[in-house]
């Protein structure tokens, strides 16, 4: 699937008009049924929305990769990021796979120089992430004492003017090898990440090079990754043991569990970095 850049349109109202915002963790997104609703009334370039509705499935391998829909493992890693006091200041981070673009929004919130966000579908990035980051760019008390802000509306706000927190942002769609060419290909400026943040994007064996080899081409020397995922993905195969064994293969990379969470299925955290580095 073709890589693509998209810009954060001028007019900030129009992309959060229509939207019903809901809150988790603090942070504001845009509820994803209403936004179903407006693509199957024909606003989805990509029809993945009908395909997912009509298939009755949350993946459709080559088609649609989940980015609809906010996986549990997310809210695992922004725990985890939380707990383990991840620094985030002054860093670039990339948000890989990011669907609702949670976590890259955490880092935004944790003054990261720069945050770029990919999923795989071009309809989540402009219907779900975009509107996630302005939505949680233009709250009241971004990046302030939060404690003391009002939590946010179910009707979004009005955007003055584009806030200088968004312009830390890139979004792109795509598959990982063609956006990872789109990004070191690029006239714009680029620098590698020194952190990457990926959740639920192991489920699929067929993808562990694909994923292995963006991680080795994108990560800094001394960046580091934090995957969340389910130790086993029942029906696809996937699992963090399978991967970890991968990894090991490919002698890249040295990684190590941090944490692991066994209510309901069995979840874990990843940490990757490479071999070497300090």
């Amino acid at each position: 699937k073709a890589a693509k850049e998209h810009d954060i349109p001028e007019d900030l109202n129009k992309l959060l008009e229509d939207q019903v915002l809901e809150t988790v963790s603090d942070l504001s997104y845009v509820k994803v049924s209403v936004v179903e609703m407006t693509c199957l009334k024909g606003d989805d370039e990509e029809g993945i929305v009908s395909e997912s509705v009509s298939s009755h499935s949350d993946l459709i391998p080559g088609v649609y990769e989940g980015g609809l829909k906010i996986w549990e493992c997310t809210f695992d890693l922004m725990d985890y990021l939380s707990e383990a006091e991840i620094q985030f200041a002054n860093k670039t981070v990339l948000d890989l796979g990011c669907g609702a673009g949670l976590l890259g929004i955490v880092a935004l919130r944790g003054k990261a120089e720069k945050v770029h966000f990919q999923d795989y579908n071009s309809t989540v990035i402009d219907k779900i992430t975009l509107p996630n980051t302005v939505a949680n760019c233009i709250n009241e008390g971004y990046g302030d004492d939060r404690k003391n802000s009002k939590p946010p509306s179910k009707r979004p706000r009005v955007a003055e003017c584009l806030p200088d927190v968004l312009t830390k942002c890139r979004f792109f769609s795509g598959e990982w090898s063609a956006v990872t060419q789109l990004l070191l290909s690029s006239n714009k400026p680029f620098s590698k990440y020194d952190i990457i943040l990926t959740s639920e994007t192991i489920y699929n064996p067929d993808y562990y090079g694909a994923l292995h080899d963006t991680l080795a081409q994108l990560l800094d020397t001394n960046g580091c990754v934090y995957l969340a995922s389910k130790v086993h993905y029942f029906g696809v195969g996937g699992g963090i043991y399978l991967f970890e064994k991968f990894v090991e293969e490919r002698n890249v990379f040295r990684t190590s569990v941090v944490k692991m969470i066994d209510k309901g299925l069995q979840r874990c955290i990843l940490e990757m970095a490479f071999k070497g580095s300090s």
